[in-house]
């Protein structure tokens, strides 16, 4: 499985006990992962499983031991657009790693979007350029998107926003990281 991850359109609601969170992964930016080596996501490259229905999971850095929500619980919509993949999640704070997501969201620590997917049987392109390699993903199989702390897409961007009882809090924008590697 590979991940490829953004800071990108993220946003918390806090509503009673349960929180909404929105997050958008746009397409078309590109991503330098290593000297030499950058990637980007054509339109709708998460298409097949999404519109498929398939188990799709937001998960808290990958793993797979720290759910937040999934397609099939019915707490996760995603959306594949010519734009962005967007998505929409009811997170209950009744985990542990559920509340300290949310904890170190608020902290600004998790500011990041990642998706983990495989690329699928003739879904990239390879363009030699001038200063490298520039692959392109136009067809993977989404498997989960992850709230992670070291994004390799900057130019998606996360907000948070908490609204609570007579409160409003502004998004918070934190720097953006990059993976200093290679996903073949």
């Amino acid at each position: 499985m590979l991940w490829g991850a953004a800071i990108g359109g993220l946003e918390v609601r806090s509503e009673g006990g349960a929180t909404r969170l929105r997050a958008t992964f746009p397409y078309g930016t590109t991503a330098d992962l290593a000297p030499g080596r950058a990637e980007m996501f054509a339109p709708r490259a998460f298409a097949a499983r999404i519109e498929a229905g398939e188990e799709i999971h937001l998960l808290a850095g990958h793993s797979y031991d720290r759910p937040l929500a999934s397609t099939t619980a019915g707490n996760l919509i995603l959306r594949d657009g010519d734009e962005a993949l967007t998505l929409e999640a009811t997170i209950e704070g009744g985990t542990s790693w559920a509340r300290d997501f949310l904890a170190a969201h608020e902290a600004g620590l998790i500011r990041g979007l990642s998706p983990g997917f495989r690329v699928d049987q003739g879904g990239e392109r390879i363009e030699r350029r001038r200063n490298g390699v520039l692959r392109t993903i136009t067809a993977a199989s989404l498997f989960e998107v992850s709230a992670v702390t070291r994004p390799a897409y900057p130019q998606a961007q996360i907000e948070a926003r908490a609204w609570e009882t007579h409160q409003d809090r502004q998004p918070v924008r934190g720097p953006a990281y990059h993976l200093n590697r290679w996903r073949a």
